[in-house]
């Protein structure tokens, strides 16, 4: 099937492309990308005044199978997924069982072969059963389609262990993502520690409990000579800290999430647990230093952390809540409506941090519109608005913490490896 894509605003970052142009696909791939194309196509889309872009590239998605398939599965994942712009996840392995041994990733492989929508990448886990105990076999992980190790949702204690883990992975040549996180200063805190946590009567967790963990991280990759990538940024020491050992010319990247750059921990005051995540939503000031970490490059990747929990176990007291909210469908219109529209960054800028840039961490060939590439488009009306509403969530899991909110940017197709995935 061939599709023709006409006049829009074709946003590149990879090939510094930022001009009204066609594209041509042909082959489920990138034909040719220039103006005026004349010729006949199956399928052609008038997209004047619509901005395209590579597919986004989300490297931190929970999709709960197996195990949680209440929660969410592979096919309601990526229908989330398709309806935000996005091509490409990578699963985290916090599945149950975890992705920690060749036969489980295999069993997830195969549900992936069968039911997704778009292009699902595999994480390993770090530890055997993601206990911080024993390490997995990261080079066997890798040969059987793990593209990153992590063992999100946790992180591992002990320093020994952990420094031995950066080995084999840089031996094994694959990227290794934290978790930072010391629980024994997080404990069982809830929201971010301050005047909202003593005005509420909610337990406390600082940002002690994420930097301090994120410098010995980065001093354990160090060490080892090895490359790490630090999950879900929230807090301004983390930033600073990530931004000296860059400047030393340290293997770190980074991501953020959405909320970590749209919402404070004044979000929380109704108690609302769609508000609970972790790490917790934090200061004014720390927002600020993530947007700023945002602007001058510290912060490479903007990453959804979509992490989907059952209605019953959001709608219970907020200390008995579980940590986590959805993202899929939300994160590009988030990030337009706080990152475009007060020109913090451009459109080049947001798909460096949406597509290319994850992309080109994880060491897949993806993020980008070049010539001959599997084609992974998404098309956007970046002024047009919309309203999260409950009942219109493709996710399994409902939980957004940006129910009711009206945003920026709808996307009108989603085009996964040159077929038309989502049309609005």
């Amino acid at each position: 099937m061939s599709i023709l894509i006409k006049d829009g605003r074709v946003v590149d970052p990879a090939n510094k492309i930022d001009a009204v142009l066609d594209i041509l696909i042909e082959d489920n791939k990138i034909a040719r990308i220039a103006r005026d194309i004349k010729t006949q196509a199956d399928s052609i889309i008038d997209a004047t005044g619509k901005i395209i872009a590579p597919g986004i590239v989300d490297m931190h998605v929970h999709l709960r199978q197996p195990g949680r398939e209440d929660k969410e599965t592979v096919s309601t994942a990526t229908a989330a997924a398709v309806k935000g712009g996005v091509t490409t996840v990578l699963a985290m392995p916090n599945t149950n069982p975890a992705m920690d041994c060749v036969e489980n990733i295999k069993l997830l492989k195969e549900v992936i072969n069968k039911d997704a929508k778009i292009n699902v990448f595999v994480c390993g886990a770090i530890t055997k059963g993601r206990l911080g105990k024993e390490l997995s076999l990261a080079a066997m992980l890798k040969k059987n389609g793990a593209y990153a190790l992590s063992d999100d949702g946790c992180s591992v204690d002990d320093n020994e262990l952990m420094l031995e883990a950066f080995k084999k992975a840089r031996q094994a040549g694959i990227l290794t993502i934290c978790h930072c996180e010391d629980k024994k200063i997080s404990g069982k805190g809830v929201i971010n520690l301050g005047f909202n946590s003593t005005r509420l009567g909610l337990r406390g967790i600082s940002n002690e409990s994420e930097y301090k963990r994120v410098a010995r991280d980065i001093e354990l990759a160090e060490k080892a000579g090895a490359t790490v990538h630090i999950a879900h940024v929230s807090c301004r020491q983390s930033v600073e800290i990530i931004a000296k050992a860059k400047r030393k010319g340290t293997k770190v990247t980074c991501e953020t999430a959405p909320h970590y750059f749209s919402l404070t921990e004044d979000a929380l005051l109704g108690y609302d647990t769609n508000m609970k995540m972790n790490p917790p939503l934090r200061s004014p000031e720390d927002l600020a230093v993530v947007k700023q970490g945002l602007r001058d490059g510290t912060i490479d990747v903007i990453a959804s952390d979509h992490a989907p929990h059952t209605e019953n176990e959001k709608d219970i007291e907020f200390e008995r809540a579980e940590f986590g909210v959805i993202g899929l469908e939300t994160e590009l219109a988030v990030s337009i409506t706080e990152l475009i529209d007060s020109k913090l960054l451009d459109w080049t800028r947001l798909f460096e941090k949406l597509s290319f840039n994850p992309a080109k961490i994880l060491g897949i060939d993806k993020g980008s519109l070049s010539q001959g590439r599997a084609a992974d488009v998404v098309i956007i009306s970046g002024e047009k608005e919309w309203q999260v509403r409950k009942n219109e969530l493709a996710s399994k899991s409902k939980n957004s913490a940006f129910l009711g909110r009206t945003l920026k940017g709808v996307v009108d197709y989603t085009i996964c490896n040159g077929k038309i995935v989502y049309k609005k």
